[in-house]
């Protein structure tokens, strides 16, 4: 550290660096660092300075606090009940105190300076703390101390700066350095002075350089709202949300964006035209609620700026970032570690599961992975806080710092408003407890005193159930498994799921299930979507115009998110395959979805019925076809996904084949064009024993062991009465899978199986390592304990 910084009040950001964290506190240090080392990667970061430690220590000093400061620690220490009295009594010493003139010359003459820098007589700047033990990796904290937004004018700039010394001694920062051991009196404030971003003319927001709840290291997730960025930060608002692919961020071809989800932004904050407060909450218009903040080319560039912030430091970064509206530029404002996945062994995972399902009281944003249980606390307001019971599940509109305390007596949270970066969301994964974000209503919907078990164990969406549900929970270790030559891969739904599992030793996905994001994330037939102006049912057509809002063109609604689903999938998993099966509904199912009963026919049975490639060549269902194979057309060629595999389900017969390869290359999907793969599932007793023919077409099969089973034995899946006879490890159904295994590998085809038989029961996995099969997909919870009894087999083979 150079000595002349020792010797000054303020230093300008372009002369700090990471090495001043002592003189200038963690946030501004870092700031510092940015401008100095980053401007040449284009990052911009908004000029100013920073008051050091030895302006603070001068103030106590001069106005004889720190003596006075140790009086009331020490009554805190010995009555901690007491601590906003004692807090209150520490605050109105630094209000009451004055700001010695040699300080206040040397800020006002930076303030000038900066004034200039940027042409105004009064410039607009943000005032925000940053504590020498704050933003440390082992000693981090949402939100101890405080910032204030669009000051304006000298004697509004030194007041400021006091409000920021006397925030050193919030209530929540006195406790939070009370449980962490840091000594009170030897932890300095230093206040960042930086040019405020016109973002209440446009958006700000918070992002993170990993997914915050599974750890995965290769996306950045960004929140984004209209206004200024406190809205964001305090859970104020659902936020829109953006997942971007890191390692396909250099490729200017490739659009790296995995996800967009769109807020509901309900409100913004914006400067005030008069009153006290410098900023005013206002009810955002309804264009902008149904916007999305940022464009794609925005969402890239920000995405490459935290990953050039990311390297430079060498670890997992939370970044807060503004868009001028004024100039329409981005500019970072502060970059801090990011402190729990960071800190977490990645040689371990714990995971959850629930035994049953109860009632579904509320649903959010799930935060974390786990469960928990407990009685409802309805908290609406910081002044109802006495009411909470310890171990109870805290129900509110959102958090503040104010609210750690009580939080951290909580079995979970659940929260109106907020999103992935929100301070409940932020505070909770710290705390490792579940929570759920942006509810919308959780604090009408659910009963005080009522019984609940809040899960976070079911993917991107966390669940209220009513009543105390069982649930299992283990600690696995990932470091011991033994390595296996049979390929194990994943069953997966969720692109979520994919994210959460991606610590495991597998090597791809065997079957990722198309119908799920169709089911779950689109909802709408997509012959209602290419036939909209044929749609009878005017309820339907209302919620198709609904969800659809925004697109220009209503089979785009369908293309996009199938992609960006099964594109996240395919992220998480990059560069194994991925076998992606085309839509498996039954005509009833798809008749479920919305505008969907017309477009089907009733039929008897149809699980024997129109389904998988019989419906793609069908001049009934091929526009609906085409829809698919543009998102899958999307994920390889302008994602860059090419890891992804097509898998043909229910295919009766080796002409049937030649029509579906015909229609995938009028989609621009051939086989063996780029690389493209197309596998066949094996699941009919025709796909056995025409295995030769079959194995002409296709690149390889993969079982489903429960169509198969129901074929060979005669027995309906369903059929309750006939239950106990369903067996997929009977003789018929082994003897036939020998028979694929065998003919497949003659005519050089591999053989995997996705069906559910070896997640269930490690002894047929067995049976099909003997059977010599390639690949086995299964359930992620399975995984383990499947892959042991695998090596075993394998070892005994040799």
């Amino acid at each position: 550290m150079n000595k002349d910084k020792q010797g000054k009040y303020v230093l300008w950001f372009e002369d700090l660096n990471s090495d001043d964290t002592s003189l200038v506190g963690g946030k501004n240090a870092s700031l510092g660092e940015m401008i100095s080392t980053l401007k040449e990667k284009n990052i911009r970061v908004p000029d100013g300075f920073a008051t050091t430690t030895k302006a603070y220590r001068r103030f106590l000093e001069k106005n004889e606090l720190e003596d006075r400061i140790t009086e009331q620690i020490k009554k805190y220490q010995q009555d901690k009940d007491a601590l906003h009295e004692y807090g209150e009594a520490i605050r109105k010493l630094f209000n009451e105190a004055e700001m010695p003139d040699d300080v206040a010359e040397s800020i006002l003459e930076a303030y000038r300076e900066l004034c200039s820098r940027y042409d105004s007589k009064t410039v607009d700047v943000a005032a925000r703390s940053s504590a020498t033990a704050e933003d440390m990796p082992e000693a981090s904290f949402a939100g101890q101390q405080e910032s204030f937004l669009n000051v304006t004018g000298e004697e509004a700039l030194i007041k400021a700066c006091k409000k920021c010394f006397a925030s050193l001694f919030t209530d929540r920062a006195i406790a939070y350095r009370e449980e962490k051991g840091f000594e009170h009196m030897k932890v300095a404030l230093s206040v960042g002075i930086q040019k405020m971003v016109r973002s209440d003319l446009a958006g700000s927001g918070v992002l993170f350089t990993l997914d915050m709840d599974s750890g995965f290291p290769d996306v950045v997730v960004i929140n984004a709202a209209w206004g200024l960025g406190e809205n964001v930060v305090q859970g104020t608002v659902n936020p829109d949300q953006y997942t971007v692919y890191k390692p396909f961020l250099d490729r200017e071809e490739l659009d790296p964006i995995l996800d967009k989800t769109l807020g509901s932004k309900e409100k913004k904050m914006i400067y005030a035209e008069s009153g006290e407060e410098p900023t005013v909450n206002v009810e955002a218009s309804e264009e902008e609620r149904l916007s999305f903040v940022l464009t794609d080319p925005e969402i890239r560039r920000l995405a490459l700026w935290s990953v050039e912030i990311e390297r430079h430091y060498d670890m997992p970064m939370d970044i807060e970032w503004a868009k001028d509206g004024k100039q329409d530029k981005i500019f970072i404002v502060q970059a801090r570690p990011e402190t729990v996945q960071s800190r977490k062994t990645t040689g371990t995972m714990k995971t959850y599961r629930l035994k049953g399902r109860g009632k579904m009281l509320a649903e959010g944003l799930s935060i974390g992975q786990s469960i928990a249980s407990g009685n409802v606390s309805v908290i609406k307001s910081a002044e109802q806080i006495d009411r909470f019971e310890d171990g109870s599940v805290l129900v509110t509109t959102m958090t503040d710092p104010d609210w750690v305390p009580v939080m951290k007596r909580s079995a979970a949270i659940v929260t109106d408003h907020g999103g992935r970066t929100s301070h409940a969301a932020i505070v909770s994964r710290e705390l490792g407890i579940p929570a759920i974000v942006g509810t919308e209503n959780a604090t009408e919907k659910l009963e005080h005193g009522k019984e609940v078990t809040v899960s976070c164990a079911e993917g991107d969406k966390g669940y209220v159930y009513a009543g105390k549900l069982e649930f299992e929970e283990e600690d696995v270790d990932l470091e011991n498994i033994p390595e296996v030559k049979t390929r194990i891969m994943l069953n997966i739904g969720a692109p979520q799921a994919a994210m959460r599992w991606w610590k495991l030793p597998n090597r791809g996905v065997g079957l990722a299930r198309m119908e799920y994001l169709i089911n779950n994330v689109i909802k709408i037939h997509p012959l209602a979507l290419t036939r909209f102006d044929q749609v009878h049912d005017e309820k339907a057509k209302e919620r198709i115009i609904e969800l659809t809002r925004g697109y220009l063109d209503k089979t785009e609604y369908f293309i996009e998110l199938l992609a960006r689903g099964i594109g996240t999938i395919a992220a998480t998993q990059h560069p194994h395959k991925v076998i992606v099966r085309m839509s498996d509904f039954k005509t009833n199912e798809y008749a479920d979805l919305i505008g969907g009963r017309q477009f089907e026919p009733e039929e008897e049975n149809p699980m024997l019925g129109w389904r998988g490639a019989s419906r793609y060549y069908s001049e009934d269902y091929h526009d609906g076809f085409a829809l698919e194979c543009q998102a899958i057309h999307r994920v390889r060629e302008k994602m860059g996904f090419t890891n992804v595999i097509i898998m043909i389900p229910f295919c009766r017969t080796p002409a049937e084949a030649d029509k579906v390869l015909e229609v995938l290359e009028q989609n621009g999907l051939k086989r063996g064009e780029k690389d493209l793969e197309v596998y066949v599932m094996a699941e009919i007793p025709s796909n056995i024993m025409e295995a030769e023919e079959f194995a002409q077409r296709f690149d390889g099969f993969s079982i489903g062991s429960n169509d198969l089973t129901q074929l060979v034995l005669g027995i309906g899946r369903d059929a309750e009465k006939l239950a106990e006879l369903f067996d997929e490890s009977s003789k018929s159904v082994k003897r036939m899978i020998g028979m694929l295994i065998e003919s497949a590998h003659k005519a050089g085809s591999n053989v995997g199986i996705c069906g559910e038989a070896p997640s269930n029961d490690p002894e047929f996995a067995a049976f099909l390592v003997k059977a010599g099969i390639d690949s086995i997909s299964l359930q992620p919870d399975s995984v383990l304990k499947v892959t042991e009894r695998v090596a075993e087999i394998e070892r005994e083979k040799t």
